[in-house]
């Protein structure tokens, strides 16, 4: 058998494993950014800042904190700290100081996301004998917030960053007639509306890619698993009817000669 596909044969085996390793490092490496900052490792933090810029858009106001007084800062208080600007290309520069803390590589949406892409696919290999696949029409009401959520943001974010209709939430307020804190429906820090749709949308995000992806890519292996022991099995096959039938040729022969048949005893 060739090492790729005793490589593949193993992959399946242990796919499961391999996946939860690969997103724990996704998922730890954006929050050791802030710890390195915090105790003067500055290289290997700014380095994971500048990896995860790339998957990110990094803006500090749609960012947790960690190792300062607050998990989240408004724009506002951002801008107070750092530039008085609206341009995202400045404002995803500021990662943080000692008084407010160090800001994780990425955003608080893909914290949701990922960490529970992770948390429910260990999750799901305890107990995938016990809970059924997730329909299609699951998924996609799982996925639907984020979809709504993600979408709506971009399109407020055309009007400049905190000057659109999400950052407001005037309809909001409007809709629950201002019952809630005003820190409730403006902005994005935490504790906001936009806050808690990031992070319920993500983990709901998160269940779906699970809960509807995982048998399906288990499915798959088990298959690309049948195919490549199936071939090995074809393969055998082929070898042991041709030996069948030298012997059997070699048989004829000697009985045609008058010789005593001799069994060929390889396989």
């Amino acid at each position: 058998m060739r090492k790729l596909d005793i490589f593949s044969i193993w992959l399946a085996k242990h796919w499961i494993l391999t996946i939860s390793l690969f997103m724990g490092v996704i998922v730890v490496t954006p929050l050791l950014a802030p710890l390195f900052m915090s105790i003067g490792w500055f290289l290997p933090a700014k380095t994971i800042y500048w990896i995860y810029s790339f998957l990110c858009h990094q803006l500090p106001e749609r960012s947790y904190f960690l190792f300062g007084p607050q998990i989240s800062y408004s724009l506002t208080e951002i801008q107070s700290v750092w530039m008085n600007t609206l341009d995202v290309g400045i404002l995803r520069q500021f990662i943080g100081n000692s008084q407010m803390g160090w800001k994780v590589a990425w955003s608080d949406r893909m914290v949701s996301m990922f960490t529970s892409i992770w948390v429910f696919g260990i999750i799901w290999a305890i107990l995938k004998k016990k809970i059924g696949k997730l329909q299609w029409w699951g998924a996609f009401l799982l996925i639907l917030p984020m979809a709504i959520d993600g979408t709506t943001h971009l399109i407020s974010d055309f009007a400049g960053i905190g000057q659109g209709f999400r950052d407001s939430n005037f309809w909001l307020a409007i809709l629950t007639n201002q019952s809630l804190p005003s820190t409730f429906y403006s902005g994005d820090a935490w504790g906001s509306f936009n806050a808690w749709m990031r992070l319920i949308s993500g983990v709901l995000f998160g269940l779906s890619s699970v809960w509807f992806g995982f048998p399906l890519l288990q499915e798959w292996i088990t298959n690309s698993v049948k195919v490549i022991e199936d071939k090995y099995e074809y393969r055998r096959l082929i070898v042991n009817e041709n030996e069948r039938l030298v012997n059997l040729r070699i048989s004829r022969i000697q009985e045609k000669t008058g010789e005593e048949p001799k069994i060929n005893a390889q396989r």
